[in-house]
């Protein structure tokens, strides 16, 4: 499908870009003209004015980029008060919920009116139309367009369970399949080396979470709110029959030192540090991160056989073992200002971007420097090694956050050119691989119901969960009965309520 791709070309496009003519159409105005663009800089790299990509995409459209550089954790303020005070820079990555919100108030350009100057975005929401549902204001007009994280047949996915191989198979441990034997694994890592806890979390919640992983482990629900692939209905995770006991599991492991009893407080470095340095040996996190870990950790004097790999999924009996993929259509994505200069030359530029030629761009680079072709299909440079982002990003802008439109497109590029144990682990866990749900569009009075209470109501889970796992609170039919009771008064059934309404009207389900 990706025959013939090259960083130049034109043509009927790939499996990642719509077809389209890959360049700017022939009556474009090459005229030099600067935008403004916002963006921050990367642990891997900041960003750059001589990046060659945009010497080229300047050379092909007239356009340079003027990069508005902010650190990562000014970002989120900045882009807040940009919206606020309508004063966005031309070009700017917002949730595609802010461009719902805020395009209709002319903060951002209606994409919609330019259509029939912009052939590569009309054939984008028509070769996407989730993406279209996520871009499409109150109004009816486009503000957005959503960034592509995933593959449409759900292929890639972003998370595994990170072992100490080395030590498991000097133990001659047998991969754990189900809580049982997951506890049995802890135990005997607990036995044979007693300063480690076995099993750290990198955070309490979210897709890496403590809390997410064991609650999708006992219910087949991932996170507090999420989809059930066998209903196709959203779930609240607690009302589930099996989640307290996946709240009694935790506590055993944390009160026979097989959890870590600092987890609910450890930082992202600290437990980095913990794996680095042998104090934890289990954990579930970024698949794209095995290497670099392992990597950091021999550099910080882990002895020369320290190997970290991956389990399959865990799932207790009569549970679904699944995980989702990366979900195809992201929830950000590229806005114009409705205040820029010149509107036409914007869409254009926005256009070429969407192109194949500007999508391979800033997905893959340039041909014979950043990717080359194997078999027709793009793959990164193999001297960028298992961690081809840092270069990438570092040297090329390449797959850059804020940049880049198409990370489906990266990733693919990247895991073809992957090391034997990634693709390894990429066809162990295929078959557990489900399509990650499409993202919901939620009117004004859903996403009012969701900010009144969805922030009270994932702290309450939060502080009681961890009570009951550290020990705090004592589990029993009582106590627990008295959680899922003051979940209810927090506003449980309404969400739950308003997500699968909103699901259903979003995509007729």
């Amino acid at each position: 499908m990706l025959g013939g791709l090259v960083a130049g070309c034109t043509g009927s496009g790939t499996k990642d870009t719509p077809a389209g003519d890959g360049k700017t159409p022939e009556a474009a105005s090459k005229k030099p003209i600067s935008f403004t663009w916002l963006a921050y800089d990367r642990t891997e790299g900041k960003v750059r004015t001589d990046w060659e990509i945009f010497k080229e995409i300047e050379a092909k459209t007239g356009v340079k980029v003027d990069f508005q550089v902010v650190s990562a954790e000014g970002l989120a303020e900045k882009r807040q008060i940009m919206i606020a005070t309508n004063s966005v820079t031309d070009f700017i990555q917002v949730s595609t919920q802010e461009g719902r919100d805020n395009g209709p108030e002319k903060v951002f350009l209606n994409l919609k009116d330019y259509l029939d100057k912009a052939p590569n975005i009309k054939k984008f929401f028509d070769k996407y139309p989730e993406a279209k549902a996520q871009a499409t204001g109150a109004d009816g007009g486009l503000y957005t367009i959503p960034v592509l994280e995933g593959d449409a047949e759900g292929k890639g996915f972003n998370f595994v369970w990170l072992v100490r191989k080395d030590l498991t198979s000097k133990l001659g441990l047998k991969d754990p399949t189900n809580p049982d034997e997951l506890y049995q694994y802890l135990k005997a890592l607990k036995e044979k080396y007693p300063d480690a806890y076995p099993y750290s979390p990198s955070a309490v919640t979210g897709d890496v979470g403590l809390y997410t992983v064991m609650g999708n482990m006992f219910t087949g629900i991932q996170g507090f709110y999420n989809l059930n692939p066998q209903t196709d209905k959203y779930a609240f995770a607690p009302y589930e029959p099996k989640y307290k006991d996946a709240i009694v599991y935790m506590n055993k492991l944390y009160s026979e030192k097989l959890l870590d009893p600092e987890y609910p407080f450890l930082t992202g470095p600290q437990w980095e540090e913990r794996m680095m340095k042998g104090k934890a040996l289990v954990s579930y996190y970024w698949k794209a991160n095995l290497s670099t870990l392992t990597d950091s950790a021999k550099k910080a004097g882990a002895p020369a056989d320290y190997e970290l790999d991956a389990i399959l999924p865990i799932a207790a009996p009569g549970v679904k073992n699944y995980q989702f993929s990366r979900a195809v259509v992201g929830s950000t994505g590229r806005a114009v200002s409705a205040k820029v200069k010149d509107k036409d030359r914007a869409v254009q530029f926005l256009d070429y971007l969407v192109s194949e030629e500007g999508t391979n761009y800033l997905a893959l680079g340039i041909q014979g420097k950043s990717y080359t072709l194997e078999n027709g299909k793009p793959v990164f440079m193999k001297e960028f090694g298992e961690a081809p982002y840092v270069p990438l990003r570092r040297d090329f802008g390449v797959w850059y956050d804020l940049i880049n439109l198409n990370n489906a497109l990266s990733r693919e590029a990247w895991e073809r050119s992957a090391s034997d144990k990634l693709k390894a682990i990429n066809t162990k866990y295929a078959p557990y691989i489900v399509l990650a749900p499409k993202a919901s569009v939620k009117n004004k009075e859903e996403l009012e119901l969701e900010k009144s209470k969805l922030s009270a109501l994932t702290k309450f889970l939060e502080q009681k969960i961890t009570e009951f796992v550290t020990g705090k609170t004592p589990i029993n039919d009582t106590t627990y009965a008295q959680f899922i009771d003051q979940a209810k008064k927090l506003g449980s059934d309404d969400l739950l309520n308003m997500y699968n309404t909103a699901y259903k009207r979003t995509y007729g389900k």
